[in-house]
This record gives C-alpha cells, structure tokens and sequence, in this order.
C-alpha cells in the first residue's frame, strides 16, 4: 500500500505540473490530467494503494492506515533519488528514518478490531460534509499562493480524511448485496473524486510544502479521531503511549519531508545573455538541463488516502 501510493504521488505530480492552471472549481481538470499517460499510470497505482487501504480497513485502526497512506511521500523520495538521481540530504535520511520508526510504533499499537458501524445520523454527517468542501473549495480555488496552496490542500485532505471514515465500517459489509446498498459506497466515492479535484488544483498553485503539509494533517488527524471515538479503533493495554508517538512522529517526519521535498530552481553555470531584447529561455522546475545544478528535491509531492 505505502509503495503503491509513493509511486502514485511521482507519476500524478509530474502530469499536474505539465497542465495548465485552473482558476475555476472545474471537474474537466481531471479530464485533462488524464490525458497525460503518467497521470493514467499514477491513477492506477493510486486505485491499487487504494484497494489496499480499503482492506485493510476491515480490521485496522485508521490512526495506522491513515498514516501509512502518508507515508508514501517517504518512498517518492527514495524513488526520486533512485529512478531520477535526486541528492537525499542527510537531514531527509534522518527523516525517512523516523519515517520508518514512526511507522513500526503504530504497527505495534495498533489492535485489531472490526469496525462499529456509523449508521443514518453518521450518513447524514458525511453528506454534509461532502456538501461543506465542495461549497468552500469553489471559493478556495480564487485563492493564489500559498493561501490557496494551504486551504486546497487542507479541503483535499479532509474530502480524503471523509472517504476513510466512509470505507472503515463499509469495509466489513457482510456480502456484495449489502456492500452495493450501503450509502457509505456512494459517499465514499463522491469523497474521492471531490477530493481528487481539489488535490489536482492544490498540485497547480506554489507553495506546495505547504500545501502538501496541510493535506497529511487535514487528512490523517480527523480520521484517527473519529475511528478512536465512533468506529471502534483499538490500541493495545499499555501501548496508548507509543500509538501517540508513532503517529505524531510519523506525521512529523511526513511534514518534514514536504519542506525538503521543495525543489531548488535550476540555474545554468553559464547563463547566456540577452540577445535581441530577448530573456533567455526558462528552465522548466523540476527537470535539470545539461548546465544546471542537480536538485535536491521533489516536485509536487502529494498523499492520498
């Protein structure tokens, strides 16, 4: 699940950065993402993590499948410097360390348990919810920098943090029957796709550490807190500790990830003058030219649930 969504956040994030930027709250920007083959093979990267997220539901606290759904920026990194020959800084190997440490402290903690069921009133719940992001990521979108890099990812991370709290109870529907009748289905998938859609016009717009922050946080946070209150989420006796320290560490080191994900611009050793009136040609983020310097980065990072 954390390698299927790290290679769904490189594919996606290099599509949305090769699309036009989207003022309007408009669904055709999916549309057009996926026009772009990485996007196509990102999103099945992302619909596998997805599936697998969704299973592992059925029986495990949202607290650790939330996390390890945002864990998937730490193997985008590790990608990055292994397929596209990014430098990892010693501080982003201590962080992909405590990644990993954070990760295990949950793996711990965390009991199994089937999930209480959220029934009409938390139906009800989820609709208005759903209805509250959309209404305000019409408005978010008007937003430029980082304030709507921020509200955005923060709107993308709740829809996704929703779709979650919808799939942990569905997850354990007793047959195919039940499973295509329950409302949760609907407004799980509602969720993502609304979710999707603000994440791809978060990927659009600078500041994208702050962005991508604001979406881990908004996405893992809520969802650990309603499956701790309402869904039956457990911890083992005596290990409350080391769940709260696995998450805050994990989150943490997501968060820091993103602030050293933010790729340095490329400039040419040798930059050639003005000829003609003309600016020298731009060098596009995130793709080094033969006289550029190396990055140190990555490019739009993004985490999903």
């Amino acid at each position: 699940m954390i390698v299927a969504y790290g290679f769904a956040n490189l594919l996606q994030s290099v599509a949305a950065a090769r699309t036009t930027v989207h003022h309007t709250f408009d669904p055709g920007l999916l549309l057009r993402l996926a026009g772009h083959r990485t996007y196509l093979v990102g999103l099945v990267f992302q619909i596998g993590g997805f599936v697998l997220a969704f299973l592992a539901r059925r029986d495990l606290p949202l607290f650790l499948v939330q996390a390890s759904v945002a864990a998937g920026l730490g193997v985008t990194a590790i990608l990055g410097v292994l397929v596209l020959k990014w430098r990892l800084p010693a501080a982003e190997v201590v962080l992909l360390a405590l990644l990993f440490a954070g990760i295990t402290a949950l793996v711990l903690s965390a009991r199994p348990a089937p999930s209480r069921q959220l029934g009409t009133a938390g139906s009800i719940a989820l609709l208005v919810a759903l209805g509250v992001i959309a209404v305000l990521g019409f408005f978010a979108v008007r937003l430029h920098g980082a304030p709507g890099s921020v509200a955005l990812g923060s709107l993308a991370g709740l829809a996704f943090s929703s779709a979650a709290v919808a799939a942990r109870p569905l997850a354990s529907a007793p047959s195919a029957e039940a499973f295509l009748a329950d409302p949760l289905l609907y407004l799980l998938i509602a969720h993502s796709i609304v979710g999707q859609l603000l994440l791809g016009l978060a990927m659009q717009r600078g500041s994208t550490t702050a962005a991508v922050a604001a979406m881990d946080a908004a996405g893992a946070v809520p969802a650990a807190i309603v499956g701790l209150l309402l869904l039956n989420d457990k911890i083992w006796p005596g290990r409350e500790w080391l769940a709260a320290v696995g998450f805050l560490v994990t989150l943490a080191s997501v968060i820091g990830l993103t602030r050293y994900a933010e790729p340095q611009q490329h400039r040419p050793v040798n930059a050639p003058r003005r000829l003609g009136g003309r600016q020298p040609a731009r060098l596009t983020p995130g793709v080094a030219a033969p006289t550029a310097q190396a990055s140190t980065g990555l490019r739009r990072l993004t985490t999903r649930s």
